[in-house]
């Protein structure tokens, strides 16, 4: 708590307002689809997050850690929506979603077109209530095929996709990346693939049914290591923090902690040996090209590793920013968080949510110099089904109580 009280406390205000005034009807539990409607929200969207009367979104009890009985996970991909709970199996839910549909630019679901079709949330009988609809869907598989309906999660899918192949030690067995890469870039290209159907839509007037396979998505990350294989027969292989194209593109230690070092151009290496104080060694036979490089790295390899191995951290990135050569520290955590220049960027704060403060990661893209989106701290389940209901649908206290009394809402 003590940390989180050090963040730079933000205060609601409008936020980004691209996309003010597009409304989307969120149905998605856990990160991929969260986030996807996280960034659309951080635009300027309206969204509403419609979530199960008992628990509601899955991410909500991804833990530990809570915060204030709240998961951690869950407040890291919600913030600017607004909560509603309803119980899409009750036989009356269907009109509310329908009305709900009536006013949406875009719906955003996470179920595969079986379920879509159960609860009468796919495309085609959405269409028929709103034409103009984006329909988005993101499933691990897509949405036809022998696999669309198996179930999916982010390591599924990074498995799938050959990134887990490539990452470890080249001795090692293969590892998950270290964040939710293939949910993450899915949410980004549910955002992406939104906001380009709604451009289309402002010159045709027509909906768009959006599919997002979290599969296929990983797989397109993998591009730069697919289509070298594809022309070459090369397949790549593990090689812990080494790139098999560049010559010199990895961890190094120092005489504390280790950096990372990318001698990317032949120029960078020029600069490299220069700043080093041994210009020379650049201009060894053989040394010349990043492919001559690439034969002779083993030797390069162990130059410099005993080179940096004679000063600590600080004083190599300190020489490297200097002249322009890429390097930087491996950060932990705990040491990215306390970065000067990204704290001042506005990148991490806290809000006060119901309970208290609640620590964000912001978008980290600026528009005319500005990147503050916050406009509400996450909601608490529920929080906002009697305000959408009321504001969004016209419906009356007494329509609204005998909805919760009949267990819908």
């Amino acid at each position: 708590m003590e940390l989180l009280k050090t963040l730079p406390l933000a205060e609601s205000g409008p936020g980004l307002q691209c996309l003010n005034g597009v409304r989307v009807l969120d149905f998605t539990t856990s990160v991929a689809g969260p986030y996807g409607t996280l960034l659309l929200a951080d635009l300027g969207a309206e969204v509403i997050k419609v979530e199960k009367r008992k628990g509601g979104d899955d991410a909500r009890s991804w833990g530990p850690p809570f915060l204030d009985g709240e998961s951690l996970w869950f407040l890291s991909m919600n913030r600017n929506k607004q909560s509603m709970t309803l119980d899409l199996a009750h036989p009356d839910a269907r009109h509310l979603v329908q009305e709900l549909v009536r006013v949406a630019d875009v719906v955003v679901l996470n179920s595969t077109q079986r379920i879509q079709t159960k609860l009468g949330l796919d495309y085609a009988t959405l269409k028929q209530i709103n034409d103009k609809l984006i329909h988005v869907s993101v499933t691990g598989f897509g949405l036809s095929g022998t696999r669309a309906d198996l179930p999916c999660y982010d390591l599924i899918a990074e498995g799938y996709s050959g990134v887990m192949d490539l990452t470890g030690e080249a001795d090692g067995p293969p590892q998950k990346v270290g964040t939710p890469a293939a949910d993450l870039l899915a949410g980004q290209d549910i955002a992406m693939a939104t906001m380009a159907a709604l451009i289309e839509r402002n010159k045709t007037g027509a909906g768009k049914q959006i599919d997002v396979s979290m599969v296929a998505t990983m797989s397109r990350f993998m591009a730069p290591r697919i289509v070298p294989y594809l022309g070459s027969q090369e397949a790549p292989h593990r090689s812990g923090g080494t790139d098999s194209v560049i010559a010199i593109y990895q961890v190094f230690g120092t005489s504390d902690d280790p950096i990372t070092l990318g001698l990317g151009n032949d120029a960078i290496w020029q600069r490299f040996w220069t700043a080093v104080g041994n210009p020379e060694y650049a201009k060894r036979v053989g040394f010349e090209t990043n492919a001559q490089r690439r034969v002779e790295r083993a030797t390069i390899v162990k130059d410099i590793a005993t080179l940096l191995r004679t000063q600590s951290r600080s004083h190599w990135l300190a020489l490297f920013e200097q002249h322009r050569i890429p390097a930087g520290p491996i950060n932990s955590i705990d040491q990215l968080v306390g970065d000067a220049l990204l704290l001042e960027s506005g990148l991490f704060f806290s809000t006060l949510g119901e309970k208290g403060l609640v620590p964000q990661v912001g978008l980290g893209v600026r528009f005319d110099g500005n990147s503050s989106v916050l406009r509400s701290a996450p909601p608490a389940l529920g929080q906002h089904t009697e305000r959408i209901l009321k504001e969004t649908l016209s419906m009356s206290s007494t329509s609204i109580a005998q909805l919760a009394q009949t267990a819908i809402i």
